[in-house]
This record gives C-alpha cells, sequence and structure tokens, in this order.
C-alpha cells in the first residue's frame, strides 16, 4: 500500500521510500510498519521531502532489480507521477541493483546504507567523525556510479552522496579513491594518536568512565544533558548525535565519573561504519559501566535492543573484569498506566534495571544511585589526617582515589575518601608515615 505525504509543495529534494519485504508479514522479526515508519524517519532525518511511502511484499529477491519485472514498472509509474528527485529502498543493494533501477525509473536510487552514510556524513563533526565517514563513503562508492545525478541540486551539507554539483568527483576514478583512502587512513592514525593521548590523560585522573549507548533515537543525548546540564544536540530524530560527547558528572555519594554520549546503534548497520568508528566507539569498549538506554514504548523495543547487543557483541566488548551493564527503560512517561506499572516492576526485580523518562526527570536519582552502587560495591569509604606538608601523599589519593571532602584545619588535611581495598594497602605501604 502507498501513502502519500505532501501536504504542500516545497523546496526540498523529493523522495520516495521503499521498505521491501517477504510475504511473512515481519521484516527481520520486526513489523512492517515500523521498519517503513523508522526508513521514513531516516529520509527524514536529511530533510528529504518524503512524498510517498510504500512497504512492497516480495515473492522472491530478483537478482538484477531486487524487485520482480511488474513491481519495478508500477513503482516507475509511481516515481514518476510523484516527480520523485530520489528513491530510497530500504535495504542493501548491489551496485548492478542500483544502476539497473536508476535507469529503470529514470532518478536516483540510493540503499539504505548509502541513506546511513548520508545521514552521518551531515552529523559528524569532529575531525575523526569526518574522516571516518568520509572513508566508509568511499569505500561504498568504489564500485558505485556517482557521475550521472550531478544535475541534482545541493541543498544540504554533508559529504554529497545523493549527488550534486557540489560534489567532490573522486569518487568517479577509482585510482583516485584509493589514494584518497590511503591519505584518510594516514591522517586518522594521526588522530587516533591524539585521541589515546587524551584518553591517557583521562586515565591519570581516577575517574570510572560511564558510556551510554542504545537505538538510535532511544533518548541517551536528552539523558546525557539532564545528566550533565549539557546542551548537547538533541532532537527527535535518527542519529541526532554522532560524536561522542564526554562530561563530568557528580554521583550521591561526592565521587565523580565520567559520562560518554555515543552513536545510537540501528538495525542493519552497516559493517563499514561499525568498522568505521571503532575508534570512535572505544569510549565503551574501554567503559566502566555500560549503560543501555531503551525506548521502552517503542513497539519495536525487543528488536532494537537484540541490535545494540549484536553489535555491542562485535564491538569485542566483554562483561568479565568487573565491566557492569545497566539497563535504562527510558520514556516510560509515553505508557498508559497500566504499562508504566508492568516496567515499573520489571525494573523492581533486577537492581541493574532502572524505569525512567529522561524528559520529565523521573528517576533521575534512582538512576545515579544504581550507578554509584555499582562503582562503590569494591570500595570503602575511610578518614585520613594528612600533614598538610605531605603534599605527595595527598596528591596520590587524588589520582588513585575519590575524595569525597576535605577540611583543612590545623596544619592538616583531614579527608573522606573511597578507595579500593587495594589502592588502600599500595598507599599504607607508600606512605605509612602519613
Amino acid at each position: 500500500m502507498t501513502e502519500s505525504h505532501e501536504s504542500a509543495r516545497d523546496d526540498r529534494t523529493r523522495a520516495v521510500v521503499l521498505h521491501p519485504y517477504k510475504k511473512s508479514g515481519q521484516s527481520g522479526g520486526r513489523a512492517v510498519a515500523s521498519c517503513l515508519e523508522e526508513a521514513i524517519g531516516l529520509a527524514a532525518a536529511i530533510e528529504l521531502n518524503v512524498v510517498s511511502s510504500e512497504a512492497v511484499s516480495l515473492p522472491k529477491i530478483n537478482a538484477g532489480t531486487y524487485f520482480g519485472k511488474g513491481t519495478v514498472e508500477r513503482l516507475g509509474e509511481l516515481v514518476e507521477e510523484e516527480e520523485a528527485d530520489i528513491v530510497c529502498v530500504d535495504t542493501a543493494l548491489s551496485p548492478v541493483q542500483q544502476r539497473t533501477l536508476e535507469k529503470a525509473w529514470n532518478t536516483k536510487v540510493i540503499d539504505r546504507t548509502g541513506l546511513i552514510l548520508e545521514i552521518f556524513g551531515e552529523r559528524a563533526r569532529t575531525r575523526e567523525g569526518v574522516l571516518q565517514v568520509e572513508l566508509a563513503h568511499l569505500n561504498y562508492q568504489r564500485s558505485r556510479l556517482v557521475r550521472t545525478w550531478t544535475h541534482l541540486e545541493r541543498q544540504r551539507g554533508g559529504f554529497g552522496f545523493l549527488g550534486g554539483p557540489g560534489e567532490t568527483q573522486i569518487e568517479a576514478d577509482r585510482r583516485m579513491i584509493a589514494v584518497r583512502i590511503n591519505k584518510i587512513q594516514r591522517e586518522l592514525e594521526t588522530v587516533t594518536r591524539t585521541r589515546e593521548l587524551h584518553r591517557e590523560a583521562r586515565r591519570r585522573i581516577p575517574y570510572p568512565v560511564i558510556a551510554l549507548v542504545g537505538y538510535t533515537n532511544a533518548g541517551k543525548s536528552t539523558l546525557f544533558n539532564t545528566l550533565t546540564n549539557s546542551d548537547v544536540f538533541a532532537k527527535d530524530l535518527l542519529f541526532a548525535t554522532l560524536d561522542p560527547t564526554m562530561r563530568e558528572i557528580k554521583l550521591p555519594s561526592g565521587r565523580s565519573a565520567i559520562l560518554s554520549d555515543t552513536v545510537g546503534f540501528v538495525s542493519d548497520l552497516p559493517t563499514t561504519l561499525i568498522a568505521a568508528f571503532r575508534a570512535t566507539l572505544e569510549e565503551v569498549i574501554g567503559a566502566d559501566i555500560i549503560v543501555h538506554v531503551r525506548d521502552i514504548a517503542h513497539p519495536d523495543t525487543e528488536s532494537q535492543k537484540k541490535d545494540v547487543l549484536r553489535v555491542i557483541d562485535e564491538l569485542g566488548v566483554d562483561f568479565g573484569d568487573g565491566r557492569a551493564f545497566v539497563e535504562v527503560l527510558n520514556k516510560i512517561d509515553l505508557l498508559g498506566p497500566d504499562e508504566q506499572d508492568a516496567v515499573r516492576n520489571q525494573a523492581d526485580r533486577d537492581d541493574n534495571v532502572v524505569a525512567m523518562s529522561a524528559v520529565t526527570g523521573a528517576e533521575n536519582e534512582a538512576f545515579l544511585h544504581c550507578l554509584d552502587g555499582l562503582l562503590s560495591s569494591d570500595r570503602d569509604v575511610i578518614n585520613l589526617k594528612l600533614s598538610q606538608g605531605d603534599g605527595a601523599a595527598i596528591s596520590w589519593l587524588y589520582r588513585h582515589a575519590d575524595v569525597l571532602s576535605r577540611d583543612d584545619r590545623d596544619d592538616f588535611a583531614h579527608l573522606e575518601v573511597s578507595i579500593a581495598p587495594d589502592q588502600l594497602a599500595r598507599f599504607e605501604k607508600n606512605h605509612s608515615n602519613s
């Protein structure tokens, strides 16, 4: 069934969105309607004017055109009727399928991978993010035509994956692509070394790292902003956040931690992007606590959870070695009273699950206490009285423990410290005269 979306003509690029699916009524375990809605959201994330959308049932996949002959002809009439500048096909198309459909429909065709790359190209802000997106884009474009559709007007930022006179033309020459890829890889090595220096600097400050992960648009950035009083871009858009952002937060015990907001995951995330953003997602790999933020009100919340956990597994995250995992059941404010009660009961049965609303701030304190408890489970809180002149001992405590409070009087520093048993033993051994 085709759905028309246009209410008034505007000057944005006109797009038709298609979600192909097998006739089972589901698409990869998800409701077809939900998958189509997500595909429309991906197109809207780069401000395409979605004039029509359709979930297309397929008895089988055609090797040359993906869709059957009759479906290609029918959709071609739709594309012509809607005067579409681009067709977004919500699946991975081979280069041959993409080129054949472009000829059949006489318009630009982009698949799910290309669309996500375009979104990432617009969202990337840091030098590393820009380089990684371009690297993934060049690898994707190696075997694909890009010169054909340069008549399309460039109306947005990003890398111009959709075509346009502002688009660089190096993608059309495979030799130039190889040269550019090599150059980007060298630049990335430099940027990665710089990031590692920053990471080493953070390691010298004994703050644990808490990484927020989750399906795109699950509310990670909203939660991040609420807890850190920041203004990270948070909007009801897919992939609103791309580059990692880190801020210090204070937990109820008084100890500090680093909270990291990361790119959202999505089903069928291109493997090239998982590889390209591995360095960016190292904040997740090295985190002390991984917080999985879920949109519990979304109809496909369980499938989204599986997708996120699969990507985390692909990143090689091991939950051994003391790493903790917390699940946040976010957006409970969008549920009815009975559903809210059920979700809260689910959270009550597990100490590492919190039901909350990042928008309203409900249960923020419960969430912070959960993090605090996990980080403090192997620590002792002790009171120390050190001579003001013993700067080495005091400095060591600031580097290797959490100084919860300090009161300087009578030539002494009175410290309340949260410290791991092994670190306390080291302190007592090296500063026994303190």
